[in-house]
Parts: C-alpha cells; structure tokens; sequence
C-alpha cells in the first residue's frame, strides 16, 4: 500500500472517530469501513488480523450500547460546542496518554469548558456530571472501541 493511501485511510478513521462525537455519523462503521480497505488492499496476515479483531470489537460495541441508556444531547444541559470539544480532548488525550487518555481527556476537556462557561467550580462540576450521566457513557464506550480499532491498525502500520 502507498503512502497516499495509508494517508487516506487515516484520514478515514479520522473522519470515524469525528463521527462518534457527532450525531447522524456512523463513527465505528466509518472506522471498519477504512480498516477494511487497508486490509483488502494490503493482503497479509497481520492485516486481516486487525480486521477481524476490530469487527470483534465493534459488534461487542454496537452490542453495548443497546444496554447503555439512551443518549439524549438536550437532557444533558451543555452546548454542542462543548460536547464536540470535549469529545475532541479524548481524542488527543488517548494518543497522548494511550488507552486512559481518552477518558482524562473527555472528561477534563469537559469539565474544564464547562467551568470556563459557567464560571465556577460547583456549577461546573454539577454539570459535567450531569453530561457525563446522560450521554458520556455510551459516548465514551464507542469513542474508545473506535480509538482501540485506530490504535491497533496504527501500531501494526507502525511495526511493517
């Protein structure tokens, strides 16, 4: 595979874990969707391993979420913004401190948004908490079997 289409199937799983942070997109279907390209393309064993490891991991996911309760964004009091932002802190947050980070990330970025927002640390808090019972959950539980997929693809990458 050329380097323009590692590239592009990163920028796939990108646009994957984007989508898990934003409804209407199929995060972890986009997220197979770039890792079956790359190991149709590709050929090799390690390849279909990733595959058949993130299909494991995004079916145990999609059957999570149906005994998670129902994400419902007005409940949660916080602006999409913020959601989105903090969202996008797990993101970093598990390449900076791998796997745990997405949680510090997601919910620090959230609670620190929330605290910039509402201008005091008990409001703050309160609300974070309130977000994170509401949707941050489910949220967090696809986020992370969506990064886990990415991680894995990008190590095996990494490792040829």
């Amino acid at each position: 595979m050329s380097a323009w289409q590692l590239v592009a199937v990163g920028l796939v799983m990108l646009l994957g874990l984007v989508g898990v942070l934003v409804p209407g997109i199929p995060g972890p279907l986009i997220v197979w969707a770039g890792v079956l390209w790359w190991a149709v393309t590709e050929k090799s064993g390690p390849a279909w391993a990733v595959l058949m490891g993130a299909t494991a991991l995004l079916l145990v996911n999609q059957a999570l979420k149906w005994l998670l309760p129902v994400r419902d964004l007005r409940a949660a009091g916080a602006p999409y913004r913020t959601l989105f932002l903090a969202g996008a802190a797990g993101i970093v947050g598990f390449f900076v401190l791998p796997v745990i980070g997405a949680v510090v990330g997601a919910v620090g970025g959230l609670y620190l948004l929330e605290r910039v927002r509402l201008g005091g640390h008990g409001d703050a808090w309160s609300s974070t908490r309130t977000v994170m019972r509401t949707l941050g959950l489910s949220v967090l539980v696809e986020l992370l079997a969506c990064l886990l997929v990415v991680g894995g693809w990008a190590g095996t990458v990494l490792a040829r």
